[in-house]
Parts: C-alpha cells; structure tokens; sequence
C-alpha cells in the first residue's frame, strides 16, 4: 500500500510522529543519521586531470601517438614532435570546451529549498532541507518549495504547481482525504512532492521520503542507469580511423616486400614503409574536427545554445526527431486568457491577443478591434476579475513580467491590465470586506465589497457550472435580465466548446445588496447572482515555435510531443503549432502500459502526442526510436525530463526555467529557453557535418596523393620523390591551415531544405571516397610527371627533382583545396572572396612554400635547392591543373542533372 492510500492517523502512526508536536529534536538526529541528508547523491565528477587524459582515448589518437613512438625510436625527432604537439593541440581543446560548458552550467544553478519550517517538539523551526527526516510534521504556503515527499494532512486552499515533475500545467488542489485507488502520480491530491512550488493557501504535512526515496530521487537514480553512448560522428571516426589504419599497414607491407624481394637494404625499406604510414595517416584531422567544433560551439554560444560535449554538436545535424517536452518547452508556462464569452447578444465571443503575462494585446469581435472598457457587460467582467483576485503581477528589472500568487489569477490581471485596468481603478469607491476563500467542494471565490453609499457588492468566479447553477440573471450589456433556459444552454455549450479546445475555463458573476452580505455564510453570499460571462485561458504555444515548426518539417525532422499534462491539452496545443495531424494518433501513459509491445511497435510510427506519462515511458518512447536506428534530440526542462535527456542521441535542457539535474543529464542547454534555438543549433549541426566533410574530403585526397607518388615511385624503382620532413610538413602545415580555412565555410543556404543523412552513413560515403581517389591520382600524377622529367629529361639532379615535386604536391593541394567547397557548384560561382580565412591561409602557405625554397637554414631542414622562373612556370602549369579539370568535371555533372 501507497503513501496516498492510507488514512493520515495510519502514516502517522508508521512513523511514531505527533501532529501536534511532530518528532523531538534528538529523535530527528537519530532518523537523520539512519536515512541520510535530504539531498541528492552527488554523482562523482571526474577529476580535471581524468578529463583531460579523456582527450586522447579516441583510436585515431592512439595512432597517431603510437606514430610518434615510431618516429622517435627512429631519431626523427621533428617528426615525433610535430605530431605530439597536433595531439596535445586536440586534447587542450576539447579539454578547455568541456570545462567552459562546466564553468557556464556552474553560473545557471539555482538553490531549490534550501530551508524548511518544522515543527519540533511542538515548536516551529526553520531548519536546513537536508535536516528533514521521515516523520518530521512540516508546514507550508503560497511561495515556499516543498522541501520532502510528504503525506498532506491539512489544507488549507492548497495548490501546488507540480509542473517540473508531471509536467502538468496547471496548479493541483490538495486535499488531505485518503484515495483509495493505484492512482498515476500527477493525481495523487493528498501528497506533496520534493521539488515543487506552493502557489496558493497554507499546508502541513508529514514527511514520508527525503534525498533519493523521494520521486525526484528515483528519477536521479534512473539518470545512473543510462549510459552515455559515443555520438554517430565519434563512431564514425573511431570505424574511419581503424580502416585507415588497416590499409597503411597494407600499403607499407606490400612496399616492404617489393623492396625486399629486390634486394633493399631492410632499414632503408622500413624508413620507406614509415614514411608512406606518415603520408596514409592525415595527422592534422582529429585537431582539425577538433577545431572545427569548437568553432560550431562558438557560433551557436551567439545563438543561444550551449554545448556541453563537443561532439554533440554534428549530431544535432543528424537527428531525425526532435521530442520536446510540452509546459515551458513548446508553451510559455504562463497562463493567458484567449477568449472571453459575453452573453450579451449583440457580442458574445470576444477574442484577446498577447501572450503570456506581458500586458499587451487587443480585444476583438470578430476581425474587429473593440474598447473594452466601452461595453458595459465587457467591463463589468474584467472589473469582477480583478477584485476576486489574491494574485500580483509585476515587472522584474530584467523587464520581463512575472505573476506572485496563482498562475490562473495573473492571467486574469493581464487580461484586465490590457484593457487599461489596474487593481486600483477597480477598488476605487469600495471598502474591502472579507473573501471566501476558492475551496475543492465549491470551485469558486467570493470577495465582498462596500461602497460609498452603503451599497454591498459580491465578486464571484469559479467552475461555468457551479456558478451558473447560483444566478439567476444575466447582464445583457445594459443591464441585469433574467437568465432563460435558452441563455443557460448557449452559456454550457460555449463551456464545452473553450473545454475542447484545452482551454481552462472560468465564470464570473456578480451579486449587489442594500442590505450587509454576511461573509461567514457562504450560502447566503454566492446565491441569486447576475452572471456576467466566460473567460478561456490556456499555457499558450511560444511565438516563435511556429516558425520554428514549419523550418523542422521542412527539414526532414519529425516532432513529437511527450508531457505529463492532460491528453485534451496536449492534442489542441500539438495541432495548432502543426506537429498533430489528422491520421496522428495520441496516447496517455496509462494506454502505453496497456499495449503490448507488438502493438506499441506497429502504432509507434502514427504517436505524435504522448500525454500523462512518467519518466519510464519517455525513456521508453526515446529507446523505441533509437532501435528503429533514428537519430532522436530530446528536449526539456523539468526534473521529469531528464532520464530521457539523457538516453537520447542529443538531450537539450533549458537554461532558464530546467533544473540542475536536467542539465547535468543534457549535451546541450538553450540559454534563452527558446524552442526556435533547438532548431538554429539543428541548422548549425548541419553545417559543421559538411565542413568536417569538406575537411575529410580534402585531408584524404591530398594524402591520397601522397600515397600514391610514393607507391608508385617505389614500384617504379625511382629515388623516393619526398623525404619524411617534407611529408610531415605536407600533412601538418600545408594541409592543417587551408583545412581550418574550410572549417570556416559559411553555411550553405539550403542546408535546412534537405533530410536528414542517414545515422548509419559515414563521413566518407563510397561516392566521395572514389572522387578522392580520383582526384588523388591526378595530383599524384602531376608531381611525378614533374619529377620525373626533372630527374631523366632536364639532369636537374635528385635534389632539385625532389624539391620540384614537394613544391608541385604542395601548390596542387592548394589550389584542390577550392575543389573541395563544393561537390557539385563551380569554385569560381561559389566566390573566391567567401571564405577569407581560407584564401589567407592558402596565400600563407604559398608564401611559406617560396620562403622554404629560399631561406638557407630551412632549404638545409627540408633537403631543397633554389628554383628558377622556368621552373616556377613549370610549377604553376602543373599545380593549377587539378582545379581546372574539376571544373570541366562538376561542368559536366550539373549538365547531366539539368
């Protein structure tokens, strides 16, 4: 049996507490010591320096340092050096973005309940909320976070916004009465849960869970169970690099043995061997990815989405669903009036525009702009909607508006505060005279009023039906006239009509006497009223969710809404922001554990709205998606949210409104809670796949090249045309800089108007690897063209032949590196003046070639001879070649496409 089963005396009774004098201070100290604090397990973070040495786990990195070893054990200590500094170049990297995100989400915590009235020994106290054991008697009201999970035992008018656990927007009134049935957690009325917010009237109540017992502590613990799994692009690179790997060791063993079988020297063989590893593996690409991510972090820094894993950043790109949560996600959280019923007849349904607390919007009838205060039944309304109020609105100095009190209530202020009205206005010439208070029996308010000349007023809002039950006139705009059968029928039928549009719905009446209202009975005061009309309100969808929507669809990205709130709810904000279809199906958390797993199976790709769900389901739902091999982003902000955080491919929390365990749980957090970031930050996702594309693209065609000027000078038995420093240099400078250049590639207009790529498709598609091999060939085919005729036709010697195809390999490279920009449009239509880092670093590159072949000291390093104008010539004719043909190429490809 569950805490909401029993009775109050039972639960009291199993803890040995008092309700009068809850337990003593000594008997608290020894729970405390048996339960533990009332707080959360920290999870253990990693040391910095476990962090850092994280860094360099990654298999292409292993490879590289194993590389360096090598080339250590050899004495080629340049070459051993340069590429340890690329790999701690990798690592310092990463390592610095992950502590910034750590640093950044370290600034976004808020305290939650830190402090608790107890009472103790009969005696209230405030004590520390990690104090609190099971059995404490604990008091609380409107403003104060509920410390512990307790069992309610008073109420008085209690209502708790329970939204960052169920998801339910609307604040739930409490009630102390046992409830007999295994009731689903958002409904259990005689509980208050850890973590969420007293909105209105006073409680006292027992604690039954503290720390990790309590039903935020067992979502924690569900956040232990999910393990972190390694990003699409991780694996891919992991997968890319181990096939790298596997064909240099081919490479090098098919050299070797060539040279062998024809006699080589086995040392000079295994230095030939060693230098085409160098030439197969680009040293510069995990540093490259590396920067190239942390440029994308830094774009979408400015576009308000903070990434806590690097590498989440190119997955956001892959995802196919996005599944956010509903309240404060994809709604406002904050309640807005949206129509208002008159019973007036010639104006009975007015429209209101704005949305959430901000006090700006218009009144309409029809398509027809009106002045509220100007209609009498109108104003008499939004009059008795502001004295049968407790609630404050107000503006913060960051110039947002926030309501204190009821959520329900601030949106009745907005409502009359658009219209000009303040609570001021409308008390002017009344004398307060007591409330009754909103209670669960009555579903309705009263405030009673005296006026100047003696006269009594009661302002009642409450349940359509219960207050409609107690009128007996109407207001027909000029006056009070009696309420016909006919009126009463429009009046429950426009009730039902705001209901099935999930909106919340209110009546207001009014009540005036000559002789004193008695504000003790409350059947004397809420009876022969003028009804005064309706209003509809609803958490209403974010302005930019639309727009945000729309772009996602036409991306190829399907959403889906997973919320705690009701299923009616759920479905009417889903179909008005276009996620919910007609042939869509929606289903609660009670119905998902209804279905069996075939059915849940063949219906799952029809569920666009999950309603009333728990955690358990939304980890359900999120794994159900990743087996069918889609790439799923899941959205939140509520403590609720957070396992599925989590499991997901990418999980964002909000940074504003999400909890501490949210974000901890997420690879991303929107610093402005904003959904239309989800989808700028989809967009950059995209991008930076296709530059690290771009990058791959051009690191392993020019290494392609490389490869094959060394195998086929080798088989060929010419001198090796380039020596290991030149090759390094090759992968590390010449090819590092320009590749950053491309990291830099503004983003391709029609990014967002393609579907997503497939989860299971590589970096390198087979399409493209046979293009690089393509283009590989023919730079390999230049530089020894070059080479060859320099060494047997023009006597240049070995030297000059060697320094002739380095310089040819370095300046081909450097003009395919504006092949690689684009697969299919021109270099010269995309605009050579783009991308300035990238035409700086080629012309850096180009200058430091020339100095290379100049400077004494470095001709020495790198084993080069001057060149003269006729070679340089040669050298250009040679080099521009790749692009031009390229062109003749995509020329060709677009013609064929037209």
């Amino acid at each position: 049996m569950q805490w909401h089963e029993k009775t109050v005396e039972e639960v009291l009774k199993e803890f040995g507490a008092s309700r009068e004098s809850g337990l003593t201070p000594d008997e608290a100290a020894r729970r405390l010591a048996g339960y533990g604090p009332n707080k959360f397990k920290e999870p253990e973070k990693e040391s910095r320096f476990v962090k850092f040495v994280k860094q360099f786990t990654e298999f292409i990195i292993l490879v590289l340092m194993a590389a360096a070893i090598v080339a250590g054990f050899l004495g080629e200590w340049v070459d051993a050096g340069a590429i340890f500094a690329i790999v701690l170049l990798n690592g310092v990297i990463g390592f610095t973005q992950e502590e910034k995100a750590e640093k950044v989400l370290e600034s976004l915590k808020k305290l939650s309940a830190p402090r608790a009235k107890v009472v103790r020994d009969g005696a209230l106290a405030i004590v520390d909320a990690a104090s609190l054991v099971p059995g404490d008697v604990i008091v609380f009201e409107s403003g104060d976070m509920v410390p512990a999970d307790s069992r309610i035992m008073e109420a008085g008018l209690l209502r708790i916004d329970e939204s960052p656990l169920t998801g339910e927007s609307h604040p739930v009134d409490k009630d102390p009465g046992r409830l007999t049935d295994d009731i689903p957690l958002a409904e259990r009325r005689n509980m208050a849960y850890s973590g969420t917010t007293v909105v209105y009237g006073r409680g006292r109540a027992v604690v039954v869970s503290t720390g990790m017992s309590t039903e935020m502590g067992k979502i924690a613990r569900l956040l232990e169970e999910v393990k972190t799994e390694p990003t699409p692009m991780q694996k891919k690179l992991a997968e890319f690099a181990r096939l790298l790997v596997y064909i240099a060791g081919a490479i090098c063993g098919v050299i070797f043995l060539i040279g062998v079988l024809r006699g080589d020297a086995l040392l000079d063989m295994f230095l030939i061997a060693v230098s085409l590893a160098v030439a197969a593996i680009p040293e510069g690409l995990p540093a490259v990815v590396t920067i190239t991510l942390a440029i994308g972090v830094q774009r979408m820094v400015k576009r308000h989405a903070l990434i806590r894993r690097l590498p989440s950043v190119e997955t956001l790109g892959a995802a196919t669903f996005i599944a956010s949560d509903k309240t404060g996600t994809l709604t406002q959280n904050q309640m807005t009036v949206k129509k208002v019923f008159l019973p007036a007849a010639e104006m009975e349904n007015v429209s209101v525009s704005g949305a959430g607390y901000e006090p700006s919007g218009e009144f309409f009838a029809g398509s027809k702009a009106i002045d509220p205060l100007k209609n009498q039944a109108l104003s008499n309304l939004l009059r008795t909607a502001l004295l049968c109020n407790t609630a404050g609105l107000e503006k913060g100095e960051d110039g947002k508006w926030t309501v204190i009190g009821d959520p329900t209530e601030g949106a009745l202020l907005t409502l009359a505060a658009k219209a000009g009205l303040k609570k001021e206005d409308a008390q002017k010439g009344l004398v307060f005279a007591g409330e009754i208070p909103f209670d669960a029996e009555r579903k309705m308010m009263t405030a009673v009023y005296r006026d100047n000349a003696g006269r009594w007023h009661a302002f009642t809002k409450g349940a359509p039906e219960r207050v409609l039950g107690l009128c007996k006139t109407f207001h027909d705009g000029n006056a009070p006239a009696l309420l016909s059968e006919g009126v009463r029928k429009d009046v429950l039928s426009t009730n039902e009509e705001f209901a099935a549009s999930a909106m919340r719905v209110l009546a207001f009446a009014h009540r005036e006497s000559a002789e004193p209202i008695d504000i003790h009975d409350h059947r004397h005061v809420e009876d022969n009223l003028t009804f005064l009309g309706l209003s509809g309100m609803m958490d209403p969808p974010r302005e930019e969710v639309f727009v945000a929507v729309d772009k996602a669809m036409d991306a190829g990205i399907t959403l889906l809404m997973i919320t705690g709130d009701h299923k009616t709810t759920a479905v009417a904000i889903a179909g008005e922001i276009g996620i919910f279809k007609d042939n869509d199906v929606a289903v609660t958390g009670e119905e998902l554990d209804r279905m069996g797993a075939a059915e849940f199976e063949n219906l799952l790709p029809r569920i666009k709205v999950y309603a009333r769900v728990n955690p358990e389901h939304k980890l359900k739902i999120v794994r159900a998606w990743k087996e069918r091999g889609e790439t799923i982003a899941m959205t939140g902000d509520g403590v609720n949210d957070a396992p599925a955080l989590k499991e997901a491919d990418i999980g964002i929390a909000m940074g504003i409104t999400g909890t501490d365990v949210t974000k901890e749980a997420s690879d991303m957090v929107l610093t402005d809670d904003n959904f239309a970031s989800i989808i700028s930050a989809v967009e950059e996702g995209r991008g930076i796949f296709d530059n690290i594309r771009r990058v791959v693209h051009f690191l392993l065609s020019c290494n392609m090249g490389e490869i094959l000027v060394l195998l086929v000078a080798s088989v060929a038995g010419m001198p090796f045309p380039l020596l290991p420093v030149q090759i390094l240099w090759t992968n590390l400078v010449t090819d590092g800089l320009p590749a950053l250049g491309l990291a830099m590639e503004p983003l391709d207009p029609s990014v967002m108007d393609r579907r997503p790529r497939n989860k299971k498709e590589g970096i390198v598609t087979p399409r493209l690897l046979k293009v690089m091999v393509i283009q590989g060939a023919f730079m390999a085919a230049c530089t020894l063209a070059v080479y060859a005729a320099e060494l047997y036709l023009l006597g240049g010697g070995l030297d000059r032949a060697r320094t002739m195809a380095f310089t040819v390999l370095v300046f081909c490279q450097k003009f395919h590196v504006f092949n690689c920009r684009s697969e299919r449009e021109s270099a010269f239509r995309s605009g050579f003046f783009t991308n300035r880092v990238l035409n700086v670093s080629v012309g850096f590159i180009l200058v430091s070639q020339i100095i290379l072949v100049y400077v004494p000291w470095l001709q020495t390093v790198f084993k080069l001879t001057p060149l003269n104008a006729v070679d340089w010539g040669i050298v250009f004719a040679a080099s521009v070649q790749p692009l031009l043909w390229m062109e003749v190429v995509k020329w060709a490809l677009r013609r064929s496409r037209a």
